[in-house]
C-alpha cells in the first residue's frame, strides 16, 4: 500500500439537505479492504485519521500487511475519541490528578494546566450495596445509604467534575456505566464540522472496566483497560497495541425457543476459553448473526473477559439500527449510522467471510439453557446438573438445620450483563407473574434482589405490569447499579448465617452475572452459578441449588401441586407482547433525566479549587505518595525475595477485593483506630482513594494460598530473613528497611477478573519489583506496567508448583532499562538458600515501545509528570 499520505478519497452524500463527508476506505483499498475483519477496518480508519507520514505510511502497511499470516508483531497507535470510568476506578485515577497537580505546584508549574484531553464519562455505579431487599422502598433505601456511606467521596468527584475540564459525572441512581453507555453515550458515529460539510467517523472509545466491550453489540469499538492505562490516553498519548489476532466466531442458524441470550453467552465463553483466548480480537459473523437482537449481542459480547477476548464485535446492521430507534435516538442520527456504515463497508454482510486469525463454529439451534459455576463462568453445564456438580464437592454437614445442605443464600438478577437486554428482563417478569399466579414465593432464607443496568428498565416493566409481579415474589428492584456481581451484595440472612457457622450448609448464589470467582459475591459464599434472569428466579423459588428443575418441581403448593418450570417458562409470543406493551423510545432520555437531577447529589457540598483540600484525618482520601516527581524506575539488575508465591487463576479479586470489609479484618482495625464504625465499614471499593488502607488490602483475601506459608492467617506471609509469619505490609517494611527487593510468583492467568488498578497499586506500594508468572491476563498486565512493575513470563513447563520455593529461596533478575525490549529474554537465576542457583530464562511480558517507556519512566504518572512539566518550560 503505497503513497498513503497522499489525499486520501472520500464519500460525500447529502442526508435531509445537510452535506457530509467520510473517508472512501472501499474505494481507496479495493478488495483486500473487505479482506480485513471488520475490526481491523475500524484500526485502519483510526489510524488515517490519526496519524501522518511515515508512522501512517507503516501502521498502514502492517495492517494489510496481517492478511498474509492473519497475525502480526507490529504495532500501530489507537487514539479513541472517549473515555468510560466508574466511580471506584475514577476515584483512583481522579486522585491521581489532584495529587499530580500538587506535584506540579511544587515544581513551581500551574496546576490547573493538568486536565483530560478527551471527554471523560464517569458512572456511579459500583458503590451500591443490597441491603435492603424484598420490599417496595428498597431502591431509596439503599441509595440514601450509599450516599450517607459515600459522600465524601462523591464530594471529591463532585469537585473533580468541576475543576478539571473535560470531566462528566453521572450520579447514583442513572444506571450501570455500560448500560448507559448503550444507552445514552454511544453515538456508534460521530460527526465533527469540516469545509466540505460534516465529517463523519466511527464512534470508538476505552474504557477502565473489563465489560467495556458490551458496547460492541451495537458496532461500537470499544475494550477494557486499567485505570493507569486510561490516564495515559486522557492525557494526550495514545493506546499502542500490537495489530491484534481475531478471532471470527461463525454463527449460524437461530435460538431454539426458550434459550436465551445468557445461554448464548455463557456457550461462548466456555469454548473460546476452551481454545485458550487470551487478549484477542473477536468479531462475530455469518448468517446467525442476523437473528439476533441488538440486545442479544450486547449480552455476548458483555462477557468478552470472561471468554479471554478484548472485544466481542457485531458489526453495524438493522438490529442496531433497531436498537437505536428503540432507545430514543432521532431519525437523522439512524440515518446517518446507516448510509456511514454501508458506504464506509462496515456494516454486516451475513454472507462475507474475511480473513480471520482462525475460525470457531457456533450453531445457535444446537445452545441450550444452562448455568456455569460453581466457581468460573467458563464451567458450562445444562442447568439441570447442578445436583451432580455440588454432589462431587462431597460435603457432607456438621450439624443439622432446617435448611437444604447447598441452600441458595442470594438470588440476583444483576449485572449490566443481562440486565440491559430487556427480552431478558422480560422474560424474568413473565415467569415472576406465572409464579404468582401459581402461589410461589421463594423460602425463607433466599435473598432475593433486582438491580437493572437502568431506570428505563423500571419504566417498561411497570407498563407491561410486570413490576408488581416481581416483587410479590421477592424481586423488587434495590437500585440501579452492579450490586452483587461486583460483591455488594449486602449481608446474608442471619439464618444462612448461623447455619453456615455451624457447618450445617454450604450455601450457593445464583446470579445472571459475569463472574463467580470464589468470595467475589460475597466473601463467605465459595460457591456460585450464573444464569438467565428467568432462571434465577425459578432457583430461587426452589430455595435448594441441587434441584433438577428440568424433572423436578420447582415448588409444591400448600395445597400439594407441584409446579414444574415447564409451566412457568414464558413463550417467545408472551415475550413479545410484554415487550410491545412496555417499551416507549421516550422512557430512555426521560428516566436518565430525572435520575441525573437527584437532589441529594445536587446537594453535595464541594471545594472550587485548583487543588484538592486534602484532609489528613480522612479514611476515605489520601494523597498517594507514588504521585510524585520522584518516583523512579524499578527496572535493573537485582536479587530479591519472593513477598508470596501463588498458583493459577488468581484474580483481582483476590489482589484487590472490593466486597465489604470484613469486621474482624486488619484493615477493620486499622480503620477503627483512625476513629470508624467496626460495624459500617462499607466495601473495599469504597476505599481506593486511600492509598494506606488500599496496601493492606493487597492480596487480602480467604480464598487466596501463599504458598510459601499455607497455613498462615489471611493476608499474611513470611518474611524469610527472620523466619516470622506477619502481615503482607509488615514484611514488606522490613525488606523495604533492610533495602531488600521483593517480587512475586504466581500461576497462569494471573490478574483474571475486574481491571482494577489498586491490584496493581497494591503491588508497588508493598515494593514488588516484577511479577514471574506463567500468564498474564491483558489488562491486568498492563495496570503492572503502568505501576513501573514488570510482567515476566515464566519459560514453558515453568511453575510455583515446579519451582518448589522454599523460604530463604531468592530470585536473581537482569533486566536493565537500557537493553529492555518488548518481549525480551531475561536472564533469571533462582538462588537456593542452600548456595545451588538454576538458571532460566523469563520473557518480557511487554508489547509496545510506550510499555517499554513506562517502566523506564516508573509508571504512568511519572511519564505525565515529565511531559507536563516539559510542555510547560517549553510554553510558559
Amino acid at each position: 500500500m503505497e503513497n498513503t499520505n497522499a489525499p486520501l478519497r472520500r464519500a460525500r452524500f447529502t442526508l435531509n439537505g445537510v452535506p457530509y463527508t467520510c473517508l472512501d476506505l472501499p474505494a481507496e483499498y479495493g478488495a483486500d479492504y473487505f479482506r480485513l475483519p471488520v475490526v481491523l477496518r475500524l484500526l485502519l480508519e483510526n489510524a488515517l485519521r490519526n496519524m501522518q507520514g511515515a508512522e501512517r505510511d507503516a501502521a498502514v502497511a502492517a495492517l494489510f500487511g496481517w492478511l498474509a499470516h492473519g497475525t502480526s508483531e507490529s504495532e500501530i497507535a489507537f487514539q479513541p475519541g472517549r473515555v468510560l470510568m466508574h466511580d471506584t476506578t475514577s476515584t483512583p485515577a481522579l486522585v491521581d490528578i489532584a495529587a499530580m497537580r500538587d506535584a506540579l505546584a511544587e515544581a513551581g508549574v500551574d496546576p490547573s494546566v493538568l486536565n483530560p484531553v478527551l471527554p471523560v464519562d464517569v458512572s456511579v455505579d459500583h458503590s451500591l450495596a443490597v441491603e435492603a431487599y424484598a420490599r417496595a422502598d428498597a431502591a431509596q433505601a439503599n441509595l440514601d445509604l450509599e450516599l450517607r456511606r459515600n459522600a465524601e467521596r462523591y464530594r471529591f468527584l463532585r469537585w473533580a467534575s468541576k475543576a478539571l475540564s473535560n470531566v462528566r459525572i453521572h450520579p447514583p441512581g442513572t444506571g450501570i456505566m455500560h448500560t448507559i453507555n448503550l444507552e445514552q453515550l454511544a453515538t456508534v458515529v460521530c460527526q465533527q464540522p469540516g469545509p466540505d460539510g460534516t465529517a463523519l467517523y466511527p464512534d470508538m472509545m476505552i474504557g477502565t472496566d473489563s465489560h467495556t466491550p458490551m458496547i460492541n453489540g451495537i458496532g461500537v469499538l470499544g475494550w477494557g483497560v486499567g485505570g493507569l492505562e486510561a490516564q495515559t490516553v486522557m492525557f494526550g498519548m495514545p493506546t499502542m497495541l500490537r495489530i491484534p489476532d481475531v478471532i471470527g466466531v461463525r454463527l449460524t442458524g437461530a435460538l431454539q425457543p426458550g434459550v436465551t441470550a445468557t445461554d448464548l453467552a455463557l456457550t461462548v465463553t466456555q469454548r473460546l476459553r476452551a481454545i485458550h483466548v487470551s487478549g484477542e480480537f473477536v468479531e462475530f459473523f455469518g448468517p446467525g448473526v442476523a437473528t439476533l437482537p441488538a440486545g442479544s449481542r450486547c449480552v455476548v459480547a458483555n462477557m468478552a473477559p470472561e471468554y479471554g477476548a478484548t472485544t466481542g464485535y457485531f458489526p453495524i446492521d438493522g438490529e442496531t439500527l433497531a436498537y437505536l430507534r428503540q432507545t430514543g435516538r432521532s431519525e437523522d442520527h439512524i440515518a446517518r449510522v446507516e448510509t456511514y456504515a454501508r458506504l464506509t463497508g462496515i456494516a454486516l454482510d451475513p454472507d462475507a467471510e474475511p480473513r480471520y486469525t482462525r475460525v470457531v463454529d457456533i450453531a445457535l439451534g444446537a445452545v441450550q439453557m444452562h448455568v456455569a459455576g460453581p466457581k468460573r463462568p467458563q464451567d458450562l453445564h445444562p442447568y439441570a446438573q447442578t445436583r451432580e456438580i455440588l454432589a462431587a464437592l462431597d460435603f457432607t454437614p456438621r450439624a443439622h438445620a432446617a435448611l437444604p445442605r447447598h441452600a441458595i443464600a442470594i438470588a440476583a438478577i444483576t449485572s449490566c450483563t443481562n440486565t440491559s437486554d430487556p427480552r431478558l428482563l422480560t422474560a424474568a417478569g413473565l415467569l415472576a407473574r406465572k409464579a404468582r399466579q401459581a402461589g410461589l414465593r421463594p423460602p425463607h432464607w433466599v435473598k432475593t434482589s433486582l438491580g437493572p443496568g437502568s431506570p428505563a428498565a423500571a419504566e417498561y416493566l411497570a407498563r407491561a405490569g410486570l413490576l408488581e409481579d416481581l416483587a410479590a415474589v421477592g424481586f423488587d428492584i434495590v437500585g440501579y447499579g452492579c450490586t452483587t456481581c461486583i460483591g455488594n451484595s449486602g449481608p446474608l440472612p442471619p439464618v444462612v448465617r448461623e447455619a453456615l457457622a455451624d457447618g450445617a450448609i454450604h450455601p450457593v448464589a445464583v446470579l445472571s452475572g459475569n463472574r463467580n470467582f470464589t468470595g467475589r459475591i460475597h466473601p463467605d459464599l465459595d460457591l456460585g452459578f450464573l444464569m438467565s434472569p428467568p432462571l434465577v428466579i425459578a432457583f430461587a423459588l426452589a430455595g435448594d441449588a441441587e434441584r433438577d428443575l428440568s424433572r423436578e418441581p420447582v415448588q409444591v403448593t400448600p395445597d400439594g401441586r407441584a409446579v414444574h418450570l415447564s409451566e412457568l417458562w414464558p413463550t417467545e409470543a408472551e415475550i413479545d407482547a410484554a415487550l410491545a406493551a412496555g417499551q416507549r423510545p421516550d422512557d430512555y432520555r426521560a428516566a436518565f433525566k430525572i435520575a441525573s437531577a437527584n437532589p441529594a447529589w445536587q446537594a453535595l457540598q464541594s471545594p472550587a479549587s485548583a487543588q484538592f483540600p486534602w484532609d489528613p484525618a480522612s479514611t476515605a482520601l489520601r494523597r498517594p505518595p507514588f504521585a510524585s516527581t520522584e518516583a523512579g524506575s524499578q527496572l535493573g539488575r537485582y536479587t530479591a525475595h519472593p513477598l508470596l508465591v501463588v498458583g493459577d487463576d488468581v484474580t483481582t479479586d483476590h489482589l484487590s477485593p472490593a466486597s465489604a470489609i470484613p469486621p474482624d479484618s486488619l484493615i477493620a482495625d486499622f480503620l477503627v483506630e483512625r476513629g470508624d464504625d467496626r460495624n459500617d465499614l462499607n466495601v473495599f471499593a469504597s476505599r481506593r482513594g486511600n492509598w494506606e488502607v488500599m496496601m493492606r488490602a493487597a492480596f487480602y483475601s480467604k480464598s487466596l494460598s501463599n504458598l510459601l506459608c499455607p497455613s498462615a492467617p489471611v493476608g499474611h506471609t513470611l518474611h524469610a530473613p527472620s523466619g516470622r509469619i506477619e502481615p503482607i505490609w509488615d514484611a514488606a517494611a522490613h525488606y523495604a528497611k533492610a533495602s531488600q527487593p521483593v517480587v512475586l510468583v504466581a500461576g497462569a492467568r494471573f490478574g483474571t477478573g475486574s481491571s482494577r488498578d489498586w491490584a496493581a497499586k497494591g503491588q508497588r506500594l508493598l515494593g514488588i519489583r516484577a511479577v514471574l508468572a506463567v500468564s498474564f491476563e491483558r489488562i491486568h498486565r498492563s495496570n503492572l506496567i503502568g505501576m513501573g512493575i514488570l510482567p515476566l513470563r515464566l519459560p514453558d513447563g515453568v511453575t510455583p508448583a515446579t519451582l518448589q520455593l522454599q523460604p530463604g529461596d531468592r530470585i536473581e533478575i537482569d533486566a536493565e532499562a537500557a537493553a529492555l525490549t518488548p518481549r525480551a529474554a531475561i536472564p533469571v537465576r533462582i538462588l537456593r538458600a542452600d548456595g545451588r542457583a538454576e538458571p532460566l530464562t523469563a520473557t518480557a511480558a511487554v508489547e509496545t515501545r510506550l510499555e517499554i517507556r513506562l517502566l523506564q519512566m516508573g509508571g504512568v504518572i511519572p511519564a505525565i509528570l515529565s511531559d507536563t512539566i516539559s510542555s510547560a518550560v517549553r510554553h510558559p
